[in-house]
């Protein structure tokens, strides 16, 4: 008799076979990380939360962006948004990206976050992703592979980086840079 038990025939064959997906216990490494056994804080969503009240907004639930001109660009939501949006601005200046939830009567929760807007040139699509690792440059218009780079994206990297772009209206582009 072997020191080690085998599995018998019938759950090797259905395992080979796909019927039934092998067990796999998480590994253990042995070292707990920094941030102790509580696991890695999320990174903070929001940069400010208000409740106001709202009477001219229609619907359950707001989305806007906020541009320096004074300008709402509004993706979701009815009737008029410039009191969430006023009362967003006690707590943090434009550009911003503002979410409102209806909260019931007239109350509305509104939570925004910093945005940086650029201008940028016809690139072709409606998503951009740069990457500079070094000498290299990777370009990605709406998922396709382009040759070239912009300009404009390219002097925001700081060494090594990932810089993308969603376009919020016209020539106008949200951006978000990631180092390496």
């Amino acid at each position: 008799m072997s020191l080690f038990r085998r599995k018998p025939l019938h759950e090797r064959l259905a395992e080979e076979g796909g019927l039934v997906e092998p067990t796999a216990a998480p590994l253990f490494t042995g070292v707990i990380p920094e941030t102790g056994i509580h696991g890695i804080p999320r990174e903070r969503q929001y940069d400010a939360v208000v409740t106001v009240e709202a009477p001219d907004v229609e619907g359950a639930s707001a989305l806007f962006v906020a541009l320096e001109d004074g300008s709402l660009l509004v993706e979701e939501g009815e009737g008029d948004l410039t009191a969430l949006a006023d009362a967003i601005e006690q707590e943090m200046a434009r550009p911003y990206r503002a979410t409102g939830i209806h909260r019931g009567g007239a109350r509305w929760a509104v939570a925004a976050h910093g945005l940086r807007v650029l201008e940028l040139p016809e690139p072709g699509g409606d998503e951009i992703e740069l990457a500079v690792r070094g000498d290299e440059k990777t370009l990605v218009v709406d998922g396709n592979r382009s040759f070239g780079t912009i300009p404009e994206l390219d002097a925001l990297a700081e060494g090594d980086a990932v810089i993308r772009a969603s376009r919020l209206d016209g020539a106008l582009w949200e951006v978000r840079i990631d180092p390496l």
